[in-house]
């Protein structure tokens, strides 16, 4: 039996989150302008997740690192909105249910700071992880929310979790 541990970022994390970031971009073909796969921050995710209201979740499965999503104040939502992002996992975390609990931890956080919602942003070339969204109870939106930056992105979905 595998075992799966979710814990917090750390700074030894950075180069292995990358690679599984761009790599599954790039393996569904969403390795494009516009998407986290060119973000600078995408080399940073430590760093990046030190800023307050947010935080990001690691997969470590048989002791190798998996994938990781976390959750964000972006720039320009809503008070109350936060966002998860970058969530992505290598092919050997797919399928079971490491995906589900990464996004429970990132919504057990949401909550406990006071956020009551969550958007997200993705494409549809990541179909298995916009099902897996629907089934969280996820609602598609018109159009994005705040000011991500991710152009990319044509599926803008919101959660609220209050």
């Amino acid at each position: 039996m595998q075992s799966l541990e979710i814990r917090l970022i750390e700074l030894g994390d950075n180069n292995i989150l990358a690679k599984i970031v761009r790599s599954s971009l790039a393996e569904f073909g969403a390795n494009k302008p516009g998407t986290v796969y060119y973000d600078d921050s995408t080399d940073h995710l430590y760093e990046l997740f030190q800023q307050k209201g947010s935080v990001y979740y690691v997969a470590v499965l048989d002791n190798v690192i998996a994938g990781g999503a976390g959750i964000f104040p972006s720039d320009g939502l809503p008070p109350g909105i936060c966002e998860l992002v970058k969530m992505y996992l290598s092919p050997s975390a797919r399928g079971i249910g490491a995906g589900k609990k990464l996004i429970a931890k990132c919504i057990e956080f949401a909550q406990e700071n006071n956020y009551h919602s969550i958007y997200l942003e993705t494409m549809p070339e990541l179909k298995k992880a916009v099902s897996v969204y629907e089934k969280l109870g996820f609602q598609y939106l018109e159009g994005p929310m705040g000011n991500t930056g991710h152009f990319g992105c044509d599926i803008w979905m919101l959660r609220k979790i209050v």
